[in-house]
């Protein structure tokens, strides 16, 4: 069995969390992989001395998923191993040129997952608009069938897969402090919990839920007023994962020091 450490965080722009210490706070922790969302950046924004604080520390190499658009959206794996194979997006353009869904799999790499994918994935956020709520809910239903697709290829070989990222819904009222004042709001709303719980029910697991069913920790806060400072956060970054997968984690948490974004970090340990 290998410990396999497995880090998710939606940096906020890349380029800003890099100048407060994403990538040194990322070589001390020693992952294996890294899941970045919302990196808000280009492949010319980022020149070749741009992470060589990583390729000098460590072995870590990166693979990218940019938005079409300037500064907006975008996600990224980091991967001390060089991946068998690289899927971006989910063949659904709306979606795909906003750089949201990045697979990458690993084939007998590891003794009890001999076929392991890890998905860095970035849900769009309603809450700007009715257009834009409109949007999440098509991304939902799109996604919702690439799940089922990867549920046969775990019915059908075997494969294990971790999806990790901000998904942009907390599910249940202990995954939020003002669920009252929130069930009208987008990231909340009862169909988007709805859905949620249809997933679970489907087969995958949240981790975070597997392993500590009644704790409260949170993963994003506002930059309004003083949220982080008085905890007044929301649980919307995952790591949700087929079932003998979720069965190999062994310690999942948030860490909230350094404060390198509005999102935390997500950490988890499996056994593979």
């Amino acid at each position: 069995m290998q410990k396999v450490k497995v880090i998710t965080i939606n940096v906020n722009g890349i380029r800003a969390a890099k100048k407060k210490g994403l990538f040194q706070w990322i070589v001390s922790q020693n992952p294996d992989y890294v899941c970045l969302q919302e990196t808000r950046a280009q492949k010319k924004d980022l020149d070749s001395s741009y992470f060589d604080i990583v390729m000098k520390d460590s072995s870590l190499k990166g693979t990218y998923f940019f938005s079409m658009k300037p500064g907006y959206a975008g996600v990224a794996i980091f991967s001390k191993r060089k991946p068998t194979n690289i899927f971006a997006g989910i063949n659904v353009p709306e979606f795909d040129k906003e750089g949201r869904v990045l697979r990458i799999d690993f084939d007998d790499l590891y003794h009890s997952a001999p076929l392991f994918s890890l998905v860095s994935i970035y849900f769009p956020s309603g809450s700007a608009s009715e257009k834009r709520q409109e949007s999440k809910n098509r991304f939902l239903s799109e996604f919702k069938k690439n799940l089922r697709s990867w549920s046969k290829e775990y019915t059908l070989s075997g494969r294990q897969f971790v999806i990790a990222g901000d998904w942009n819904i907390a599910h249940k009222e202990i995954d939020l402090k003002n669920w009252k004042q929130n069930q009208k709001n987008s990231g909340f709303l009862p169909e988007e919990r709805k859905w949620i719980s249809e997933v679970f029910d489907e087969g995958w697991n949240d981790v975070f839920r597997y392993l500590r069913p009644d704790d409260v920790a949170f993963t994003w806060w506002s930059q309004r007023g003083k949220a982080r400072e008085n905890n007044v956060g929301w649980r919307i970054d995952y790591h949700v994962a087929t079932a003998k997968l979720a069965g190999k984690c062994q310690k999942i948490w948030v860490e909230k020091e350094p404060k390198l974004s509005d999102h935390a970090p997500l950490i988890a340990i499996y056994d593979l």
